[in-house]
């Protein structure tokens, strides 16, 4: 009994201290590659060798003609591009390297899906204080907790030269899409027989008080308050998330308000796989921009950067596009979706054993420039792929900062899909000033959700 105890306490001890370990940064010698061979937040900056993927110079800082600054709707700066590409059922095993499991699913499926691949734009850019800031971070940002946390890191990229999977995910959790943001939406989706119904629309309110540089630091990376306007039956209904940098210790915060009780209720349950209502069930909470929110279901490997089609530069599917031209049955119309050739970061997540999950695999897809997940395959329990998600990037030249929070997932098992963060007819997107602490409680939660 004495040996099987002792034996017990040393497990537990080591799993104890794996899970209180702080990975160490970069050193000063690694962080010299930023900003020379690396831009500032860690993308190669030389192109490719076949000249499909150019240098980095800078990114889309310019504004196109016809953008009105303080208006929420951005005009397509590549209008006048041409696919270099296209790829189709017909010659997709030619370029099979390139595709998403996900993307070679839908063209095997659907004789109709198409990647229009035109010229590759590396539009990407960032206020000057995210470059300062990513580059002093590079050898002081640590994980702890099992990389569910993190510290040392404030106002700019933790790991602009990640070691494992946890800190690349990080940089695509607090990724920069400015410190906040407004906009009307609607969340839509689409069965097997093409029909198209409205899920969800309303108001969002997203901030991301890491990258308020009028504080040394932030316990908080990301919060979101929705406000429901339709259909009907969901109208006045409200819910807020609170997602802490310290998950390890401190975990999401979530309430949610219904006008017919008339009181905010904790919300516990607004996470991990739970189907997101939001979405009527089109997809989990962490499937919200590909993946957010507490990384301890699942271990996080670092597969490398590899050269992959994914959406970008989606001006004309984000801003541009009407609701009836864009969804069609079985897939977005691929005359309205950009895509091009450009390096990720692979990361693998495998569900830990013990743990509960609807997907036992996911493979993620972050883009090098911008950290953001572009490309996400989701497997369920028998291995087999489940869903496929993709998220449509359109920079805001005018701040400058990336916005990747419209996205979708293809179900390729219910043969369904669904359009999150519909904002094209609804006024677009506009940056704004954050809202006080005080907007953050849950007796403002229920004064918004009052019809």
């Amino acid at each position: 009994m004495a040996f099987h105890l002792t034996r017990v306490a040393t497990a537990l001890l080591a799993l104890s201290s794996t899970a209180l370990v702080a990975h160490a940064a970069v050193s000063a010698e690694e962080a010299k590659a930023l900003g020379t061979t690396l831009t500032a937040v860690g993308a190669d900056k030389a192109g490719n060798k076949d000249g499909t993927i150019p240098a980095y110079t800078g990114g889309l800082t310019k504004a196109p003609a016809g953008f009105k600054a303080g208006e929420g709707i951005r005009p397509n700066p590549y209008a006048g591009d041409k696919p270099r590409l296209v790829i189709d059922a017909k010659n997709a095993a030619q370029h099979a390297d390139k595709l998403t499991e996900g993307a070679k699913a839908l063209l095997e499926r659907y004789p109709s899906f198409r990647l229009d691949v035109y010229p590759t734009q590396r539009s990407v850019a960032f206020p000057k204080f995210v470059l300062d800031n990513t580059a002093k971070l590079a050898t002081t940002a640590k994980t702890a907790n099992g990389g569910r946390s993190i510290s040392g890191a404030h106002a700019g990229f933790p790991f602009p030269i990640p070691k494992d999977g946890y800190e690349a995910m990080w940089n695509h959790l607090v990724r920069f899409n400015g410190q906040a943001y407004q906009a009307k939406y609607r969340n839509l989706n689409v069965d097997a027989s093409g029909r198209v119904t409205l899920a969800t629309e309303g108001v969002s309110v997203q901030e991301y008080p890491y990258w308020d540089t009028s504080k040394s630091d932030a316990d908080t990376y990301w919060r979101i308050k929705l406000t429901y306007t339709g259909p009907a039956r969901r109208a006045g209904e409200a819910l807020m998330i609170v997602d802490p940098l310290d998950v390890g210790n401190k975990d999401r915060r979530a309430w949610s308000y219904l006008p017919g009780q008339r009181r905010v209720k904790v919300a516990p349950d607004l996470s991990h796989d739970t189907p997101n209502p939001g979405t009527a069930g089109g997809n989990t909470f962490d499937d919200i921009f590909l993946f957010n929110g507490s990384m301890d279901r699942f271990d996080f490997k670092l597969v490398g950067k590899k050269e992959m089609f994914v959406p970008y530069n989606a001006y004309d599917a984000v801003y541009g596009a009407k609701q009836a031209d864009l969804l069609k049955p079985n897939h977005l119309n691929p005359d309205l979706v950009r895509w091009e050739q450009h390096r990720v970061w692979v990361v693998e997540a495998t569900l830990r054993e013990g743990k509960r999950h609807v997907y036992s695999k996911r493979r993620f897809y972050l883009d090098e420039d911008s950290w953001a997940a572009l490309a996400a395959d989701n497997y369920d329990a028998r291995g087999q792929l489940y869903r496929a998600g993709f998220a449509y990037m359109a920079p805001s030249y005018d701040l400058p900062a990336p916005y990747s929070d419209m996205f979708g997932h293809y179900d390729l098992v219910a043969r369904t899909y669904s359009v999150t963060g519909f904002i094209a007819e609804t006024g677009g997107l506009r940056h704004a000033k954050p809202l006080g602490d005080r907007e953050w409680t849950a007796d403002a939660l229920a004064g918004a959700g009052v019809r």
